[in-house]
C-alpha cells in the first residue's frame, strides 16, 4: 500500500473516532428533520422545499435559481442588505441558498448563544422576502454574468461537465443548466420571481432540517413560523425521459483553449440506497474516485502516462467538481448519470486519452474488477466513507437526501452507507457492472480548438501515438501501441460542433 495511502487511513480512523463520540439518531416527524448534537456549540439549519430548476417554465429557465437567490441575497421587509449583512456580521453567521435539479436548499449556521438574532433575521429572509427591484436586476446580472463569462470563459473543467448534463439530459427538464439560459434569465420579470415563490414556497413543500445545540422550543417555535407558509398541492416529480441514441455520439464546442477537457457519460437507473447503487459506488471507486490518485484511471493516464492532472468517475451528480474534494449533500435526483470526467489534456493527446478511457471502461465491463481490486476498494471505502459529512451541517444535509430517497428508516445515512459496502461481495459488484455499465452508447462533451480536425482523426480512426517528454517503462509504451489504434469507430453524423458563444444561449 501507498504511503499516501496509509496517511489518508490513519487520518479517517482518528476522524471516525471523533465522530463516534458524538453520534446522534436523526428524528423524522412530520416534516421535521431534527439531528440534536448537545456538544456541537452551534445551531445548523437546512430549510428543504421540494422545488428546483426542472420547475423553471420553458423559456425563464433560472427562475429557480433567481427566486431562492432573491431569499439569501436580498432585502426582506424589515431590513435592507446592508442592514442584514452588518448585523449578521459580529455574530459570524450567514445563510445562502442552494438549488439543483429538483430541491432548492436555506441553509445557515450560527453558534447557540446568537440563535435568538440570526433565526429572526433568517426566518424573515425565507419567509418575508422584500423582492426589490434593486436586488432583483443585480442578482439576474449576477447570474448572466455567471453563464457569459465565468463558465464560458474561465473554467473548460466545468464548461465541460455542464454540456455534458445539457447533452445527456436534452429535451427533459434537466437540460439546462441550473443558474438557466441567457435568453430565459433575460425574459424573467420580478412578477414571475414573486409568483414562483407563491406557488413552489409553500407549506406542503417544506421539509425543516435543524441540527446542533438547539431546544425542545425552538422546535416548537420553527415548526410554528414555517407552517404560516401558502398551502397548495405539492407535484409529483417529474419523469426524466431521456433521449434514445446508439453508438458513441460527440458534442464538440469549439474554443480557443490551451487543452482538451473530456467528459463522457450515459443515463443509469440507480438510485441511493437500492442494492445496486452501492456495488456501482465501489465501482466508481475504484475506477475513478474523485481526486484520488490511486484509483484506476488516474494510474493509466495520470500516473504511467502524465497526460493530465486527474480522471475521475461518477455515479452520481458531483458538481463543483474542480473546486471540492467531497461530494455535497443536496443534489439528490430522480435521475443520475453515469459520467467519467478527464481533466484537460494536451490538445495532441486528446484522442489518445479518450482512447484509453474508453479501453479501460471496456476492459472493466467485460473482465470485471479483479477480487484484489475488489477487496482493497472494499477495504479504502469504508474508511474513506467517515470524510462525506465530518460536521453536523453536512450530516443534516444527508439526512435530507435519505428523506428525498425514501431510506430514512435505515438510520445515519454514513453508517448505512459503510454498512451495505462491507457486505458487498465481489461476485455483486460485477454482476452490478455488467447490468448497468457498457461502453457502447456513451455521449462525450469536449471542450477543444480546431474540433474540425479532431472530428476528422475521430471518424478517420487514424492512429494517435504518444511522444513523451520523459522515458516510460517499456509495458507502458507496448501498450500505448494498443492504445493508440484501439477502434472507436465514429461515423461524422454523430459528432456536433458549436462556437463557444452559442452555449446556453
Amino acid at each position: 500500500m501507498k504511503l499516501q495511502s496509509i496517511f489518508c487511513i490513519v487520518i479517517i480512523l482518528v476522524l471516525g473516532a471523533t465522530m463516534a463520540e458524538s453520534k446522534s439518531a436523526v428524528q423524522y416527524k412530520d416534516n421535521l428533520i431534527l439531528l440534536s448534537v448537545k456538544e456541537d456549540p452551534t445551531v445548523s439549519f437546512r430549510i428543504w422545499f421540494s422545488v428546483g430548476s426542472q420547475n423553471d417554465p420553458k423559456g425563464k429557465e433560472g427562475l429557480a435559481m433567481l427566486t431562492a437567490e432573491m431569499l439569501t441575497e436580498g432585502a426582506t421587509k424589515s431590513n435592507s442588505l446592508v442592514k442584514i449583512l452588518d448585523l449578521l456580521y459580529p455574530m459570524a453567521a450567514g445563510y445562502l441558498s442552494k438549488v439543483d435539479k429538483e430541491m432548492t436548499v436555506i441553509s445557515g449556521r450560527v453558534h447557540k448563544d446568537n440563535l435568538k438574532e440570526f433565526y429572526q433575521l433568517f426566518k424573515e429572509a425565507v419567509l418575508s422576502p422584500a423582492f426589490n427591484e434593486d436586488d432583483f436586476n443585480r442578482i439576474k446580472s449576477n447570474m448572466l454574468n455567471y453563464i457569459e463569462n465565468d463558465l464560458r470563459y474561465s473554467s473548460d473543467e466545468d464548461l465541460g461537465k455542464a454540456a455534458l448534463y445539457g447533452y445527456v439530459f436534452h429535451n427533459t427538464p434537466y437540460g439546462h443548466l441550473t443558474e438557466g439560459s441567457i435568453s430565459g434569465l433575460k425574459a424573467i420579470t420580478l412578477d414571475d420571481v414573486k409568483d414562483f415563490y407563491k406557488t413552489f414556497y409553500t407549506k406542503e413543500a417544506v421539509h425543516i432540517g435543524l441540527a446542533g445545540a438547539y431546544e425542545n422550543d425552538f422546535v416548537a417555535q420553527i415548526k410554528k413560523d414555517f407552517s404560516a407558509l401558502p398551502s397548495s398541492p405539492v407535484g409529483k416529480a417529474t419523469k426524466i425521459q431521456t433521449e434514445n441514441f446508439s453508438g458513441q455520439n460527440f458534442f464538440m464546442i469549439e474554443k480557443e483553449c490551451d487543452a482538451t477537457a473530456i467528459s463522457f457519460g450515459f443515463p443509469i437507473n440507480v438510485l441511493r440506497g437500492q442494492d445496486d447503487f452501492f456495488a456501482l459506488i465501489l465501482f466508481a471507486s475504484w475506477f475513478g474516485e474523485h481526486r484520488n490518485s490511486s484509483s484506476h484511471l488516474y494510474q493509466v493516464i495520470r500516473e504511467a502516462r502524465g497526460l493530465n492532472y486527474g480522471d475521475y468517475a461518477y455515479i452520481e451528480t458531483f458538481l463543483d467538481g474542480s473546486s471540492l474534494n467531497m461530494p455535497e449533500p443536496n443534489n439528490a435526483r430522480h435521475q443520475q448519470i453515469f459520467e467519467v470526467w478527464i481533466r484537460p489534456v494536451q490538445h495532441i493527446h486528446r484522442h489518445f486519452a479518450l482512447r484509453a478511457a474508453l479501453r479501460e471502461l471496456q476492459n472493466v465491463v467485460d473482465k470485471g474488477i479483479a477480487k484484489e481490486d475488489f477487496e482493497m476498494t472494499k477495504k479504502f471505502l469504508y474508511k474513506y466513507a467517515l470524510n462525506y459529512a465530518p460536521t453536523t451541517m453536512r450530516r443534516l444535509g444527508y439526512a435530507i437526501d435519505s428523506k428525498f430517497y425514501g431510506i430514512q428508516d435505515k438510520g445515519d445515512y454514513i453508517e448505512y452507507f459503510r454498512t451495505k459496502i462491507a457486505e458487498l461481495t465481489h461476485e455483486k459488484v460485477n454482476k452490478a457492472i455488467r447490468k448497468h455499465i457498457q461502453y457502447k452508447n456513451i455521449k462525450i462533451a469536449v471542450v477543444t480548438q480546431k474540433a474540425d480536425e479532431f472530428k476528422k482523426a475521430l471518424v478517420d480512426d487514424v492512429p494517435s501515438p504518444v511522444k513523451y517528454a520523459t522515458p516510460k517503462p517499456q509495458s507502458v509504451l507496448d501498450e500505448d501501441k494498443i492504445i493508440e489504434k484501439y477502434s472507436l469507430k465514429i461515423i461524422p453524423e454523430k459528432i456536433e460542433i458549436i462556437k463557444i458563444d452559442e452555449m446556453f444561449k
